[in-house]
């Protein structure tokens, strides 16, 4: 991941979609740092030019593909961007595609990326490693087929998963998940996003639905069967003000470095589906009053980091167990570090940069003799001001075995 020394600044490139948010928030971080603005190449160019190449003083970020319709278009094969189905197609393509950018120092490896984007290798690769996961049935290289519903209720059944959370493979941001619950009596409830329209099309929706009819819900399943599912025990999480809680905790060169409490009072957390920000400090109080370790639950987050060795910075969904003491990892994703004005944490080495900020400073402390002379010392938050420059370090990645990497989501 290291830029190569040299007489030069460090000349950034980042492959994504030019009106994206990310990209400009990024490129803020790099002139932050007293830096000339990254070449940014767009993912549609790499699409139908059939890869990008790069300078050997190049250092090379991919970002997210997503929230362009056009991209979308040429990954899924859909019109609608709102619609579920496709996700196997943009994975294949995807993949391909990040395989063909050649050149420069890379931030991220496409052999992990192909990885964190398939949850059930990553679920895998994470339980290999000793990172605490939620049990599942359908990670690795053996797991069952999920081939449609009855083959969700045998799996349910053969490992006594009376609630557990059903995923698209190659999903994110919860598209096309299902926490499914059932009870005695035959009683059964999915609690979803996905709004199945008359014609058998689905789509992603802001609002979340509750089915009773397992009819219904064996259709949606079915229906997403084909692109590829992942079924994973339902952790019962722990609450802070009334609502569930789970963390998202960025990783930035092997350290935690930011982290954003979200709470909701459904089982999906995401800030779409109505779920919110919550208090940070009342999270870390109630772990430690509980007896628990706010350091150790860093660390989990570490771990899981570690087994992406070749990718600079990931996002770690991190489930807190009722009672504040357990914590498993629900996922890792590659594009989790869109936090806008979240700054660093306390003793993290990132205090007052953000996500953005803190990963260029990582580079830039692999190669400090590429940092321009006329820097300023003190690095303000780089997404309000982008006249500042950094100067503040993050820790180099700790030394990790590469192997197979870690999850996914488009975040």
């Amino acid at each position: 991941m290291s830029p190569s020394r040299s007489d030069h600044v460090t000349r950034f490139a980042v492959v994504g979609n030019p009106e994206n948010r990310r990209v400009a928030l990024f490129s803020a971080a790099v002139r932050a740092a007293g830096l000339p603005g990254p070449r940014v190449v767009p993912w549609l160019d790499v699409l139908r030019a059939g890869g990008a190449r790069f300078g050997d003083d190049e250092t090379v970020r991919v970002d997210s593909p997503g929230e362009n319709p056009d991209v979308d278009r040429m990954l899924r094969d859909v019109t609608d961007p709102a619609r579920v189905e496709g996700s196997a197609r943009w994975y294949r393509r995807f993949t391909a595609a990040a395989r063909t950018l050649t050149g420069g120092h890379r931030l991220d490896d496409a052999d992990e990326l192909a990885v964190l984007f398939d949850k059930r290798r990553c679920h895998a690769v994470l339980r290999e490693a000793g990172v605490p996961v939620p049990a599942s049935p359908t990670s690795g290289p053996g797991a069952a087929p999920v081939r449609g519903w009855e083959d969700v209720r045998a799996l349910m059944r053969e490992h006594r998963l009376p609630r557990v959370f059903l995923k698209l493979a190659h999903g994110s941001s919860a598209s096309g998940v299902l926490a499914i619950e059932t009870a005695s009596g035959g009683r059964i409830r999915a609690t979803t996003s996905v709004e199945r329209a008359d014609d058998g099309r689905m789509f992603n929706s802001l609002r979340l639905r509750r089915h009773h009819d397992e009819r219904e819900i064996a259709a949606v399943v079915d229906a997403l069967a084909p692109d590829g599912l992942h079924l994973e025990r339902w952790v019962p999480k722990a609450a802070v003000g009334g609502r569930t809680c789970d963390l998202r905790v960025v990783v930035v060169a092997g350290r935690a470095t930011h982290a954003v409490a979200r709470t909701s009072r459904s089982p999906m957390t995401n800030l779409h589906l109505g779920g919110e920000r919550g208090d940070l400090a009342a999270v870390r109080a109630a772990v430690e009053t509980a007896g628990g370790d706010w350091a150790g639950l860093l660390a989990v987050c570490e771990r899981a980091a570690a087994c992406f060795p070749r990718t600079l910075c990931v996002g770690v969904d991190l489930l807190p167990a009722v009672g504040w003491r357990r914590f498993a990892v629900g996922e890792v994703n590659a594009f989790g570090d869109l936090l806008p004005r979240l700054t660093g944490l306390p003793g993290s080495g990132a205090e007052g940069l953000d996500t953005y900020a803190a990963q260029v400073r990582a580079v830039l402390r692999t190669d400090p003799a590429s940092v321009p002379p006329h820097s300023p010392r003190k690095l303000r938050h780089a997404a309000t001001d982008p006249t500042a420059a950094s100067a503040v370090a993050v820790p180099a990645a700790p030394t990790a075995s590469p192997g197979p990497a870690g999850s996914a989501g488009r975040a």
